[in-house]
């Protein structure tokens, strides 16, 4: 359908139907940022496009093939394994969502009220204001044109327009792109959001996986726990590491990084940052200097910045995916912390309303806990009864 047809019919869908004054600016503006800031309507946002299911796809190599695990043939159980046990820790944004999703959807007629309480429900699982509008009117006017019956249809077309929210316009932004020689990934995040434990799972999965060898830079020189920290992690999963002295500038530190990085023959360097307040102006200008820095010992890196995120913290963490993004190009989120909130809808906010995909996100502490971002998955984790 062309770009603009799916607003034009979903509108015309719903003449002659009476809704407040809210609900039809609603139905009449159902547009969502794309990438690039520019709008999108969100019929485009639900059209599938591939997106790493493993860690077994979500690499992009030299050849531009996805990478294929020795053990492919377990897959299918690991997956079934994973997802599992991502139901399970979102159980709490499930279960806060399920009973609103059963009067609504199940029982009753639907009216106005109706899709009030199912937006209600949405926002308090912090999908986002803007988000879940966009989601209920789509919802609304294909109920309203007969195209839906009955609670499990409603319920079904639910998880699938949430998915196709949370799912980038393309396959390849879902990736991370190791074809860089080395590629350089900087990590930013908030203290406390599961940044450097990120780093070392990441560099646990890129050997374990793909037999790269990975250097690490201990940039965030501010808090000597977070250079202890990543060491072990570095020990842990067999890879050299780059440090500097406690309270040494953090782009001396991710400048030497990347040159060991590159004389030691390293595939990947992966430079955590300082755990910046994102309330303060000066650290955020640290961080765009830490990006110069990395540029001008390498020219184009970083390859790739990816920005952690605690689910936990909610429509803060969408505040925060949102200044980080202004002070540098944040090419993907690392949602963790999946497994103590009742706040899982936070993907779906940051990747509709600013277009940053989710990548990966962390449902636990063990190194299989991090995991690639399946927006199927995810959305029926999400919203699929027990």
């Amino acid at each position: 359908m062309p770009r603009g047809a799916a607003k034009s019919a979903a509108v015309a869908g719903v003449q002659g139907v009476h809704f407040g004054d809210h609900r039809l600016e609603q139905l009449t503006r159902r547009r969502c940022p794309g990438v690039d800031g520019a709008e999108r309507d969100l019929h485009s946002a639900i059209v599938a496009h591939p997106v790493p299911r493993d860690w077994t796809d979500v690499f992009i190599t030299g050849d531009g093939a996805r990478v294929a695990a020795p053990e492919a043939q377990e897959q299918p159980d690991k997956r079934r394994g994973f997802f599992r046990r991502l139901r399970e820790n979102l159980s709490k944004t499930r279960q806060a969502l399920g009973a609103e999703i059963q009067a609504t959807l199940f029982e009753g007629e639907l009216d106005a009220a109706t899709w009030e309480r199912l937006e209600e429900a949405l926002i308090i699982a912090d999908v986002g204001a803007k988000t879940t509008a966009e989601v209920v009117a789509r919802l609304e006017i294909e109920a309203q044109e007969g195209g839906l019956e009955g609670g499990e249809a409603l319920s079904r077309r639910l998880t699938e327009l949430l998915a196709g929210i949370a799912r980038p316009q393309d396959g390849e932004s879902a990736r991370i792109d190791l074809t860089h020689e080395p590629t350089v990934i900087m990590v930013a995040g908030v203290n406390g959001t599961g940044k450097t434990t990120t780093i070392g799972k990441l560099a646990w999965h890129l050997q374990r996986e793909l037999g790269k060898s990975v250097v690490l830079g201990a940039a965030d020189t501010y808090r000597a726990a977070a250079v202890e920290q990543l060491t072990g992690w570095a020990k842990r999963a067999g890879c050299d590491i780059v440090t500097g002295p406690e309270n040494s500038d953090p782009g001396s530190v991710a400048f030497e990084a990347v040159r060991e990085g590159r004389e030691r023959g390293a595939d990947v360097i992966i430079v955590d940052t300082a755990g910046r307040l994102h309330t303060q102006d000066h650290l955020m200008a640290e961080l765009t200097k830490v990006k110069r820095v990395i540029g001008k010992q390498l020219d184009g890196a970083p390859h790739e910045t990816l920005l952690t995120v605690d689910a936990t913290t909610g429509q803060n963490g969408l505040r925060q995916a949102k200044l980080f993004s202004e002070a540098v190009p944040v090419d993907g989120i690392v949602l963790t912390k999946l497994d103590g909130t009742a706040k899982g809808g936070i993907a779906l906010a940051i990747a509709g309303e600013l277009g940053i995909p989710v990548k990966l996100i962390g449902i636990g502490e063990a190194l299989e806990d991090l995991r690639p971002f399946d927006a199927d998955d995810f959305a029926r984790a999400l919203v699929a009864p027990e």
